[in-house]
């Protein structure tokens, strides 16, 4: 087992499906197509409308606007997706505890529920402030920097608009989603998954006291752990999600 867990992505997932069985590669799968349905239909349809409130008489869209109207979108998105958010991560970090601390939710509402009946209300939004920020630094680091990244090699004259365009845009954009975001990832799924002891203080205090503790104990480079599977996904999802949004605004155009 030592050769595996030190085999890096790679090895984690050998570990999962020696542990869990396949499935346990797809463990908290409701959960976060539930959150995606919910976070990047409000941050998409917000951003394409703030955009359009922003925008001159001249049709100009300085990059601080971009920035800004996409922060905006992500952080209300965030905010109205963030008790599907904590019932992912704890259906994924389930199978990775001692059976008798493990919840064993059996889908995305059995978790929501569970977590109302034994923890109320207040915990579907635990963690829900390094939700938000990393919700809106992605937002601005995807959107914001797809356009401005679009229109910079359409301008230029390097590329014209259309497909290769877009894709080169997206794959550009969701590296720069991938740096940024996560150091904010780390900390909020920490928060997210910590386990509170009743009459004792919880580990963290908050996002920046998570952060501290996470570089005293372990290095300023423990906030980029998971760094690979950041860009394994936020990469294609970057590229499916920006190239789907431009066939969509052509359509919209149509009318």
């Amino acid at each position: 087992m030592k050769a595996v867990q030190g085999a890096g992505v790679l090895g984690v997932g050998l570990e999962i499906v020696q542990k869990e069985g396949p499935l346990g590669l797809f463990s908290g799968v409701s959960a976060s197509a539930l959150r995606h349905a919910v976070y990047s239909t409000t941050r998409l349809g917000l951003y394409e409308v703030l955009k359009q409130h922003m925008t001159d008489e001249d049709g100009n869209l300085p990059v601080s606007k971009k920035i800004l109207a996409a922060m905006i979108a992500g952080a209300i998105g965030a905010a109205i997706g963030n008790p599907a958010d904590v019932a992912m991560v704890r259906m994924q970090a389930d199978g990775h505890l001692p059976p008798h601390m493990r919840r064993n939710y059996s889908s995305v509402a059995d978790a929501i529920i569970q977590i109302l009946n034994t923890e109320g209300l207040s915990s579907l939004w635990r963690g829900s402030m390094p939700t938000i920020q990393r919700a809106m630094v992605v937002t601005a680091a995807q959107l914001a920097s797809y356009d401005q990244i679009k229109e910079s090699l359409i301008a230029s004259k390097v590329m014209d608009d259309g497909v290769t365009t877009h894709f080169a845009a997206s794959f550009l954009a969701g590296v720069v989603a991938s740096i940024v975001s996560n150091p904010i990832d780390v900390v909020k799924t920490r928060i997210q998954n910590m386990q509170t002891i009743p009459g004792l203080p919880p580990p963290y205090l908050g996002s920046l006291d998570c952060a501290w503790k996470t570089v005293q104990s372990e290095g300023f480079f423990a906030l980029y752990k998971g760094f690979v599977p950041t860009v394994t996904r936020q990469g294609p999802f970057t590229i499916t999600m920006m190239m789907t949004l431009e066939q969509v605004r052509y359509i919209l155009r149509e009318f």
